[in-house]
């Protein structure tokens, strides 16, 4: 019976070490190698200093930059308290809650509330998306025209030069990054 105590207890140092602390190793180290950029935050940076994640949505507030998807619990300074409404579609509150902001959206950028796109009055799940859709983007083109004092057609061209396809060309669908389109109209002066 002692013999058979021993063996378990270095079975189980074994795995120990090796499940819980060689393997950990190894996977962050490939990792931190072959994928480099996401293991490190996919940051985004701007004359020299971090200002944003490409994965992680931020609060454009201005009317000189494109607006990201609504959060439902509020961008933070971290995705801590990321987070949805867990309002379904039946629900009397989500839906007085999206007719209000699409009111809200529809007067902001000068549209017919049917034109507004679904993802500017509507949170994902986690609430902190860092892109929307072509259509929600080129919505805003005028209105962050309007603003900078820029031409349309400028502001429509570095929208559309920013627009990703679907990965491998069939998951998701177009969309465009918040955060590159905002600092790429920055760099436009």
């Amino acid at each position: 019976m002692l013999r058979d105590a021993v063996r378990s207890v270095t079975a189980l140092l074994l795995l120990t070490v090796l499940c819980g602390g060689a393997y950990p190793l190894v996977v962050w180290g490939v990792g931190r190698v072959a994928f480099h950029d996401a293991a490190t935050g996919s940051l985004v940076r701007a004359d020299g200093r971090v200002v944003g994640s490409r994965l992680i949505g931020q609060e454009f507030t201005s009317d000189r930059y494109l607006q990201g998807r609504p959060s439902a619990v509020g961008y933070a300074a971290d995705a801590a308290g990321s987070g949805g409404t867990n309002l379904g579609p039946n629900s009397r509150e989500q839906a007085d809650a999206v007719a209000e902001l699409r009111a809200r959206v529809a007067a902001r950028e000068g549209v017919d509330p049917a034109r507004v796109p679904v993802d500017l009055v509507t949170a994902s799940a986690s609430g902190l998306d860092p892109d929307i859709s072509e259509a929600a983007a080129l919505i805003q083109v005028p209105r962050v025209a309007r603003a900078r004092g820029l031409p349309e057609g400028e502001v429509r061209d570095l929208v559309t030069a920013h627009v990703d396809g679907p990965v491998l060309g069939v998951l998701g669908s177009r969309h465009v990054r918040v955060l590159e389109v905002n600092l790429a109209l920055d760099r436009l002066r």
